[in-house]
């Protein structure tokens, strides 16, 4: 090309040659700056064989994808399932909606009337207990509570069944208090062969221990670990062993019968305030004639479902869902009709959620399936309806919510820029929400990584983990504008 140049005779002919050697020029920058471009499929390796990534990205306001891969799977969507409760609920209930607790009387009989408050405290039952000595109601024949807001399971079908002694798998009820979760502690001591476990006096559960206290090499080698049962009526037992901590272990353990729990803690609060029962707490309907002497609120739905986005409040989710079934449906809430109120909502929005196996509200099940298709239509009428205000409650990146710690986000230049929803179960890791880029172009991304099941054992030390190392490179390769289609890769 250079010699053509110099024998060119003709200005026209010099002048082609000088563009093709403009032309050439360009196409050598432009083949380094296609180096720095990625595809989805140089990325997915970074995964442990055997997994599976649905991934889709595209423009808030278009429904197509501009990046995808497998959109169509059904997997499990684990905790992102709270976005289509939480927009179910936007959609359906007033801004106004909370949940209601209220004390009524029947006669010398007193009744409290649960609907599912995932947030009642015993301070608000003792206070709504208040109302009767100040009313001279110190005597009082039988004390009913009304569960009825809420039918069938209190469990969905799928949770697992090996957790669900723990907090994040408290039963959903309509006769709920303090979470439906006791906290307590675990102590090993060198010097002592057995364990020893701590619950606060005042909670109505039993904890018993027979786990033994062992270093890491005896656990090791004895292929044992820590074993907690629990029965119906809240007794909890742990087995097996327990490594030397210097501290205490931390426990959170999830109220196996609201009720039996509830019926306890306000024998007590009834006890503390001097008002004598005749006759007996029963788990019943309220008698059908009473009056309204107290009623507790729960915060208003925005602050509910801040709460259920940002940290993944698993009972909030799934109360919720039962609410909606109950008002859509006109009869006690329960997984079913709460999770046909969802998909009819949706559809009215224009959300195609037929091919999707809902089974609860928070995504715990492991029977749930969705698609990346599907999550990212929630997400697209999310971001395209800005005075719903879901995406303000979604947690961001290293900043608040399950994003504060995410060690594949939390850091600069994901930090800030990511607003989505997590989700995690066993041998699934899970993303949806908005990105913005460096351009300040915001892009709808779900990430369903399914039948992740890496070596732990073959991982060098200090090196971050396959997961971390993908949505690490992932969410970088896309805010910087390097993550490119396949085809779009291969050409010149």
């Amino acid at each position: 090309m250079i010699r053509a140049l110099f024998r060119c005779l003709a200005p026209i002919r010099c002048l082609a040659v000088i563009f093709c050697l403009a032309l050439s020029v360009l196409f050598t920058t432009s083949l380094a700056y296609a180096s720095n471009q990625l595809t989805i499929e140089q990325l997915t390796p970074l995964l442990p064989k055997g997994s599976q990534a649905a991934l889709w990205v595209s423009d808030p306001q278009h429904t197509q994808p501009q990046l995808s891969q497998q959109v169509d799977a059904l997997l499990p969507p684990a905790s992102t399932q709270k976005l289509l409760t939480g927009l179910a609920a936007r959609l359906y209930l007033p801004s106004t909606f909370r949940f209601s607790t209220r004390l009524v009387q029947a006669g010398d009989d007193i009744a409290l009337i649960f609907n599912g408050d995932p947030l009642l405290t015993r301070k608000d039952i003792r206070q709504l207990l208040s109302q009767l000595p100040r009313r001279g109601l110190d005597n009082i024949n039988h004390l009913y509570l009304d569960g009825q807001a809420f039918a069938g399971r209190s469990r969905a079908p799928g949770w697992p069944w090996d957790i669900l002694a723990v907090c994040y798998s408290a039963p959903s009820t309509a006769i709920t208090l303090d979470h439906n979760c006791v906290q307590g502690a675990i102590y090993s001591q060198p010097d002592q062969v057995q364990t020893r476990v701590h619950v606060p006096r005042h909670q109505p559960i039993s904890v018993t221990s027979d786990a033994l206290t062992v270093t890491e090499e005896q656990q090791t080698a004895r292929h044992c670990g820590l074993d907690l049962t629990a029965t119906a009526d809240n007794q909890y037992h742990f087995s097996g062993c327990l490594a030397h901590r210097d501290r205490p272990l931390p426990l959170n353990f999830a109220v196996q019968t609201p009720s039996a729990y509830v019926k306890a803690i306000v024998a007590d609060e009834l006890a503390r305030l001097n008002v004598h029962l005749n006759g007996q707490i029963l788990v019943a309907p309220a008698p059908s004639q009473h009056r309204e002497l107290a009623r507790h609120h729960s915060v208003p739905l925005p602050s509910l479902l801040t709460t259920m986005l940002r940290d993944s409040d698993n009972l909030i989710a799934d109360n919720l869902l039962k609410a909606l079934g109950r008002r859509y449906f006109q009869q006690p809430g329960s997984y079913r009709n709460g999770v046909a109120a969802v998909k009819a909502i949706l559809q009215k929005a224009g959300i195609d959620l037929s091919r999707a196996i809902l089974v609860d509200g928070s995504g715990l099940s492991r029977n749930n399936r969705l698609s990346a298709r599907q999550l990212a239509s929630v997400l697209h009428y999310i971001s395209t309806h800005p005075e719903l205000g879901l995406i303000d409650m979604l947690p961001t990146a290293g900043m608040d919510g399950t994003l504060k710690y995410r060690q594949s986000v939390r850091h600069a230049p994901i930090k800030g820029r990511l607003k989505a929803k997590s989700g995690s179960l066993y041998g699934s890791f899970n993303l949806a929400g908005l990105l913005e880029d460096d351009t300040g172009q915001a892009h709808i991304v779900v990430q369903l990584v399914s039948h992740y099941h890496p070596d732990e054992d073959a991982l060098p030390d200090n090196v971050p983990a396959p997961i971390t190392q993908f949505e690490r490179e992932f969410y970088h390769a896309l805010i910087r504008g390097q993550l490119v289609p396949a085809f779009a890769r291969a050409q010149p």
